[in-house]
């Protein structure tokens, strides 16, 4: 999978917020911050996969 620069900006209340987070579970910035990308992406993925199949099969 290439990678690609993803640039913003954030205050530094939200950045001192994410340092936190992330060094509590010894993580960079960086990578807490892709993680939890991931993360609300799969759920919202997920998500969309059950209504489907609900649509699908008819809600229990």
């Amino acid at each position: 999978m290439a990678s690609t620069v993803l640039s913003l900006r954030i205050d530094g209340e939200l950045l001192d917020r994410l340092r936190q987070h992330a060094a509590r579970r010894g993580m960079s910035v960086q990578d807490y911050v892709v993680g939890t990308l991931m993360r609300d992406d799969f759920d919202e993925r997920f998500r969309a996969s059950v209504d489907e199949t609900e649509k699908f099969y008819g809600a229990a």
